[in-house]
């Protein structure tokens, strides 16, 4: 198995650079994995596709205004992505670009000339690590990103983060402030389509995922089982785990509403396999050949070329089956990615 066998090409007028102004006009493609079926709906009959006693399964996490825009005394503009608090004071971050930021650096924010940072610390790569300086006007990190960070776009979203992200680059469940990617598959729930699902005796629970910095990494290696997977934390309650064992008991189904729910249910599958409980972290990689112990289903986005989260979706699905499915899409003018439209695989 190789990267290359995960690649397909999509047009650049397909990868969406905004969300829908109607979420209604979303489009869903359903994949049958029994009879290797492709059908068409809008993502509003989702209530038609689903079960009663079905259960969804979303991450509450909260995608916090992680990037950031400074100045170096010199005048030359940089870009910091924060992606993990240290102390009240400090964090650490990815820098953009990072060869002309070292050590003792000092950065004030371009919207703020009062808030300055000093580079107190050297990562690999791009890592460093921020320190909020004695003379700032303000006191936290998280003071710094509530007032001044910007919503942590993609890369291949081709534009500034406007305000309106602040609200559409978030679900209407987020709760828990952690991530630094949205869960995208969630993005297309509203809360009337969730008040209609629950009237179809649809129901739900909730895990917890901060999507992390690996989101934005690459597979670069030739066999991607030597790809090292980013450390996310996570957390599956007793009750949420209580609330899924019930439904299997019961014949419903289970479906993932995103990769990153797919990883935390099947890492706390693996060790015994059966769901339980827990929290920490995890960098648990999924690729064909997984067996799938926690999922009866997943709803998802078109995912990047060679991606983890491509490669995770052809080990439930099917490579052949998905990539057939992706070639569909292109066909058919799908949207792509973050922004786009999504799929249903049962």
């Amino acid at each position: 198995m190789k990267t290359i066998d995960f690649d397909y090409q999509v047009p650049k007028g397909l990868i969406a650079q905004y969300p829908m102004e109607n979420r209604d006009e979303c489009r869903l493609m359903s994949l049958d994995r029994t009879t290797q079926s492709i059908s068409h709906a809008w993502f509003t009959d989702l209530h038609r596709i689903l079960r009663p006693g079905d259960r969804l399964v979303f991450n509450d996490t909260k995608v916090v205004p992680a990037r950031l825009w400074c100045v170096k005394e010199t005048g030359g503009g940089v870009e910091l992505l924060f992606t993990r608090k240290i102390d009240r004071r400090s964090c650490e971050v990815l820098v953009k670009p990072a060869k002309k930021v070292r050590l003792n650096t000092q950065l004030r924010l371009a919207d703020d000339s009062s808030i300055r940072l000093t580079i107190t610390g050297e990562l690999s790569g791009a890592g460093r690590i921020a320190t909020l300086s004695e003379d700032s006007s303000i006191g936290s990190i998280d003071e710094l990103l509530e007032g001044h960070g910007k919503m942590p776009l993609p890369h291949y979203i081709k534009r500034k983060p406007l305000e309106a992200d602040e609200k559409t680059y978030q679900t209407v469940f987020a709760e828990r402030p952690g991530a630094i990617a949205c869960p995208t598959a969630g993005l297309h729930f509203t809360d009337r389509l969730l008040e209609t699902l629950k009237s179809q005796n649809v129901v739900f629970s909730f895990v917890t995922l901060h999507v992390g910095v690996g989101t934005f990494k690459p597979v670069k290696v030739d066999d991607p089982i030597d790809h090292i997977m980013h450390e996310e934390t996570f957390e599956l309650s007793r009750r949420a785990s209580d609330e899924i064992l019930g439904t299997r008991r019961n014949g419903g189904r289970i479906i993932a509403v995103g990769t990153t729910v797919v990883r935390v249910l099947e890492h706390c599958s693996l060790e015994t396999g059966r769901l339980t409980p827990g929290a920490g972290s995890t960098r648990l990689l999924i690729l064909p050949g997984h067996s799938f112990k926690a999922i009866d289903g997943m709803i998802t986005n078109f995912h990047v070329p060679r991606s983890t989260l491509l490669m995770l979706v052809a080990a439930f699905a099917g490579k052949e089956f998905i990539l057939k499915a992706y070639q569909e899409a292109v066909a058919r003018e799908y949207r792509f990615f973050s922004y786009g439209d999504a799929m249903i695989i049962a």
